[in-house]
């Protein structure tokens, strides 16, 4: 049986003010029974099935649920705490924005684009909003869940989830090393490079808006105070819209390319640099601007398109790439955008000069067998570097 990958696509509802104000009183209803099922049962219960056995009789009968909402309300709740658990935190309250759906209460018609979904006191079913890219995902397929969602604009939206077929995994001795950033988002070992600029000056106008707006809030009145508020959070929401695009855009090219060229992609595992990074003396500039882009939501996207497209994903230690000289392996003199090494005399691109590294480090972690020598290989190939560098 081939594997599959679960994705979300995201699709507007056309709403009459009768079927939203039928969401709305099911979305606050469903809120209401997971705050109830949430403060009425051992905080530590996350089972299913126990905490349906203790509370299911109740909720189905005191909040006007369906018998499958009910189950979902309590399915939201465990799985609230299992992740809020994994966090160290506990599980507070819940807004009425969302609801669980599965095949018994919800179905999409690829006849008229439309779903059906169970409401508090109906079953309705509402036209899909999509365009040419939600429908190449739609077509030929048959969901079995969703959930719908009540956005802070007021929209409301169906995520419908689909489980899309992966490839196998390609076996291949090839790597193409990407080296992330701040200058250029992402430079690859064969030159292509996508440049920050254009998206340096973006940040630093919507920097400069917020500074403006936050000074006028400070000296306005209530209302003022609120319309800068409202303002503030349209202008965050186009930010991260901002990001989430360049993302894919990245994301999506890097892996056709990988696969076009039967290659595995490399990429430094920056887990924690925010935190290491923040601990060094920097101006306020330089932090808003290593803290604004989203390095770990492209490490996302790399990595489930890497398995729906059968491309393996390497992750390298970051330490010493962007300093070692990738043709002598000697570490080098790097200033900003540029690279020297006074060993070779190797000149080039610091971005480029540290995406050889990725490749070359992940060469070593793709061979064959080679996979539980990796990290060894990795910390010995640092030691000579350092070495060579106290001697030279």
């Amino acid at each position: 049986m081939p594997k599959t990958l679960p994705i979300t696509v995201a699709c507007k509802l056309e709403v009459s003010n009768a079927v939203a104000t039928e969401i709305d009183d099911t979305l606050l209803v469903f809120a209401t029974a997971c705050d109830w099922v949430n403060a009425n049962t051992p905080n530590k219960m996350t089972n299913k099935t126990a905490m349906q056995s203790l509370v299911y009789q109740y909720v189905r009968t005191n909040f006007g649920l369906s018998a499958n909402l009910a189950i979902q309300a309590i399915r939201r709740v465990c799985a609230n705490r299992k992740t809020a658990k994994q966090k160290g935190r506990k599980v507070k309250e819940f807004s009425p924005t969302s609801i669980s759906y599965d095949a018994r209460i919800f179905s999409f018609r690829e006849k008229d684009w439309t779903v059906s979904v169970k409401l508090l006191n109906s079953r309705q079913r509402i036209k899909l909003l999509i365009g040419n890219y939600q429908v190449g995902l739609l077509k030929g397929k048959d969901p079995k869940a969703a959930t719908l969602v009540k956005r802070k604009n007021g929209d409301y939206y169906i995520h419908i989830t689909l489980d899309e077929p992966t490839q196998p995994e390609t076996k291949t001795d090839k790597v193409l090393g990407c080296d992330l950033g701040r200058t250029d988002i992402c430079t690859t070992s064969e030159g292509e490079s996508w440049s920050g600029k254009q998206i340096t000056d973006k940040r630093n106008h919507y920097a400069k808006l917020r500074a403006t707006i936050q000074k006028k809030a400070s000296k306005g009145t209530r209302s003022s105070r609120r319309r800068c508020r409202q303002l503030l959070a349209r202008l965050s929401g186009k930010e991260k819209r901002f990001q989430k695009h360049i993302n894919h855009q990245i994301s999506r090219q890097l892996v056709n390319n990988a696969v076009t060229n039967k290659q595995a992609i490399a990429i430094e595992d920056l887990t924690g640099i925010r935190e290491r990074t923040n601990k060094k003396p920097r101006s306020r500039k330089d932090k808003r601007l290593g803290n604004n882009w989203a390095f770990y939501q492209l490490r996302q996207f790399l990595t489930y398109k890497c398995v729906l497209a059968g491309v393996k994903l390497i992750l390298v230690n970051p330490a010493w790439t962007s300093q070692t000289c990738h043709n002598c392996h000697v570490i080098g003199d790097r200033k900003g955008k540029k690279f020297a090494c006074n060993n070779c005399g190797n000149k080039c691109d610091a971005d480029y000069n540290g995406s050889k590294n990725i490749q070359a480090l992940g060469a070593i972690i793709n061979r064959p067998g080679g996979s539980g020598l990796s990290c060894k290989l990795n910390a010995e190939v640092q030691y000579i570097q350092r070495f060579t560098y106290l001697m030279v």
